[in-house]
Order: structure tokens, then sequence, then C-alpha cells
């Protein structure tokens, strides 16, 4: 096989390169494509699950907020033996004496109802639902991270795959050549130097081997942790534009309105807030009913009973607790400044990395666009550079090093389209819409609004709606 054949084999390779990543298995199983793995990154990855279950924990602070309106009923009992010795002085039989035993006992229930606490109980259940407002923001923004670090690791593996197949496609070429080399050495066409420098480069290619499979091994360790599978035959990605407005303006007015992070910031400065109204209440009066029922037997004499019953109304006026409510109110305040200014940090944040990524994107763009001009001009050079050296013009290292330039102009394309691809998913995700209705991953689409609702109003129960 001659140097000719196998430099159209290596650019045969290269063509077929986005459609030929990661090698479809000899029973013919249908590639994975870029959304069945995202939508198993949905559905399986243990990070957003835990999200998930934290957003449903949060959900009960609304339920243990409105139990501040409902009554607090108590049941007790009691039972005992006692025994008492009386002597009187004088006539024993005036009187009586001697020794007494009781069995004192009793059951009762005690309601306690608050009527008014400062709106204590009010604010509380504000706080509580927005808590639960910024839980699901915060959700969708981790949402978000996971469906991206699937698409970098997908397209992380797709990049790996292409690179140590063009990287073990270069050290067949390199060793054809190192024969061709040697071939010409015994007849006295090159000299020693020529093959060891032939030598020399396939030996450096063999380490990029080795390098390339290094690089393979990690990027797919990464796609099983994210997508919770290994990659068997994926398919190639494509960069979502259908989701990205025209300007990075356009980008950055979505951002600063719809992205979750900022939403759960917003959310953040409310429940501040309303700590606050909350800490104030404890300095308002506070009214309560309470009522008791109280059976007892044997208090005073074997065989008596007892019955009592009572409701009172208590008004309790706070006067002076010794600061404690003071500071607390202005510990809150400070609270709420800082909760401000960690929003105007995130909203920062966005702004920036919705720059950033759209400069990425188009850069990624842009290196596509060189590094294909590039290749045509390193496949025009090494063919020349060939038929040159085979007239004695060039010498074996200027062989070398223009198959070394092509294979890193082939090399550049391939990072650069994995990064117009990861990158149009970033720009997405900085506008907050990288999510699994945007995308229609067919997928059972996460509602936090169901837990929610079957647990807000809850009077009691120990089983969770999943039956837990």
């Amino acid at each position: 096989m001659n140097e000719k054949r196998f430099f159209n084999r290596s650019r045969g390779f290269f063509g077929a390169m986005t459609s030929v990543l990661v090698l479809m298995s000899a029973s013919g199983v249908s590639a994975e494509t870029l959304d069945s793995a995202l939508a198993r990154a949905y559905g399986n990855n243990p990070s957003l699950n835990a999200q998930r279950a934290s957003v449903r924990a949060t959900d009960e602070n609304v339920a243990r907020a409105k139990s501040g309106y409902r009554p607090q009923v108590n049941a007790s009992a009691d039972i005992g033996r006692s025994y008492s010795n009386v002597k009187r002085p004088g006539n024993s039989a005036v009187g009586g004496g001697g020794d007494s035993y009781l069995t004192p006992r009793g059951f009762g229930v005690e309601i306690n109802q608050s009527i008014f606490n400062g709106f204590r109980t009010e604010n509380s259940v504000r706080q509580a639902e927005s808590s639960v407002l910024g839980a699901r923001e915060t959700l969708s923004n981790n949402e978000q991270n996971t469906l991206f670090d699937g698409v970098t690791a997908y397209m992380n593996v797709l990049r790996d795959t292409a690179i140590l197949d063009l990287q073990r496609n270069n050290v067949e070429v390199l060793d054809e050549q190192l024969r061709q080399t040697r071939d010409r050495f015994n007849v006295g066409e090159v000299t020693r130097t020529d093959v060891a420098q032939a030598e020399s480069r396939l030996a450096a290619s063999r380490s990029q081997v080795s390098l390339a499979e290094s690089n393979l091994r990690t990027s797919i360790a990464q796609y099983r942790q994210v997508i919770g599978v290994e990659p068997r035959s994926l398919a190639p990605g494509r960069p979502l534009d259908r989701l990205l407005p025209k300007t990075v303006d356009s980008a950055l007015k979505v951002a600063l309105n719809e992205h979750p992070a900022i939403k759960a910031s917003e959310h953040g400065v409310d429940v501040a807030e309303l700590q606050v109204r909350i800490d104030q209440g404890a300095l308002a009066p506070q009214l309560g009913l309470q009522g008791n029922v109280a059976q007892r037997y044997d208090n005073q004499t074997n065989g008596d009973r007892a019955l009592a019953a009572s409701v009172v109304a208590q008004l309790t006026v706070p006067i002076y607790d010794g600061g404690v409510a003071y500071a607390t109110t202005r510990q809150s305040k400070e609270t709420v400044g800082q909760r401000r200014l960690e929003a105007d940090s995130v909203r920062d944040q966005v702004r920036a990395a919705v720059i950033s990524s759209w400069g990425q994107l188009e850069a990624a763009r842009a290196q596509i666009v060189a590094a294909q001009a590039q290749i045509d001009a390193s496949e025009t050079a090494l063919n020349g550079v060939r038929e040159e050296a085979r007239v004695g013009q060039r010498t074996t290292l200027d062989v070398l090093n223009a198959q070394q330039e092509l294979l890193t102009a082939r090399v550049t394309l391939i990072t650069a389209q994995r990064d117009r691809v990861v990158a149009s998913y970033a720009v997405a995700q900085a506008m907050g819409r990288l999510n699994s209705r945007s995308l229609g991953l067919s997928v059972n689409h996460y509602s936090p609004k169901i837990h929610y609702d079957q647990v807000k109003d809850l009077w009691g129960g120990l089983t969770t709606p999943d039956g837990r």
C-alpha cells in the first residue's frame, strides 16, 4: 500500500468524520442521538433527581407554616398511688383517722388556638410560598446545568473518538512513510538522517494515540456520570440555532427576563423581606384561646370523681425581652440587603455568561471556516511536497512536516465543530432556555406543582404522596 492510498484513506475518513464518531455495533443497534441522551440525563441524573427531592421537601414548609392557623390539641392522662396516715388528738372516734390509700387518676384534653400573633403566621405562609417558588427556579437552573453537562459530555466523546481515529490513521501513514524511507535509504536515495526523522515522527504519533485514548476514556467516564449509561453508538450532534436570537442584545434581554438563577435570587429577596415582618411580629400583642376539659378520680377520697372544663382567652403584650426581638429584626434587615446584592451579582453573572458564550459561538463559526480553508491548503501543499520529494527537491522532513500540518488542521476542525455545537447550547443555557420543553425532549416533564398541590393543605398524615 503506497502513501497516496493511505492519504486518500485519511481524507475519506475526515470527510465522514461527522457521521462516524462512535462506530455502530455489529448488531446494527440504532444510533443514540443527542436528544435521546439528554432525555436519559433528564430522567436518571442523580444530581437532578436530588434537586427535585429538595423541592418536594421545601413544599412541606407551606404546610408547616399553615399549621399556625390551626388549633393545637393535646390529650393527657395520669394515674398514681398515694398513701396517708392521719392521727388526730383526743377521741379517735371523732374525725376519724388511720391509713388511707388512694388511686388518683384522670385524663383531659387541652386545645390552644392562636387568634392574633402580629401577622407572623400569615407572613410565614407567604415566606414559605416564596421559598417554594425560589426552589423551583433553582431546580430549573439545575436542569439547565445537567442538560448542558450532557451536551458537553456527548460532544466530547464524539470529538475524542474522531481525534483518536485520526491519530491512529496518522500512525499508519507514518509507518508506511518510514517503510518507504528505509527502502530509499537502502538504495542510497536518502540518508540515515531521513530514516531517523521518520522514526522520530512515528514514535511521536504513537504517543499521541496513547494520549487520545486516555482523553477518550475520560470523556466516556464523564458521559457515564451525566447520562447514566455507557456511550455505545452516538449520532452526530447539531447546533441549537433554532432557539437562538439574531443578536447578542436580544439574547441579553431574554436572559435578564427569563433566567431561572435571576428569578431564584429575586425570590430570595422576598423571603428575606418577609422574615423582617415575621421578626417584627414578635413585638405585637399575642391573643389566643385555650380550652381545657379534665376528668379526675380519687382526688380526695376513695370513689370521688370530678369533671372540670374551662375556656380562657389570653392576651399577651410584649414590653421588653432584653432586646432580642430588636436585634433579630435588625439582623434580618441586613440579610435583605445581602440578598439584594446577591441578586445584582447573579444578574451580572448571567450577563457575562451570555456575552461570553455568544463570543465563543461566533469564534467557533469562524474557526470552522478557517480550519476548512487550512485543510484545503494543507492537502494541496502535502501533495506538492510529496511530488517534489520524489524528484529530490524536498526532504523527508518536509514531507513529515506537511503531513503534521494537515493532521493539525483536521484536529482543529474537529475541535471547532464540537465547540460550535457546545457553544450554541451554552448560549441557550445563558439565556435560561435550555430545558426539556424548549428542546422538545421525549420525556415525562417533571412538574413540581403536582407535589405542591398534594401537600400544601394537608392537616396530617405520615405517608408522602408517592407512598413512602
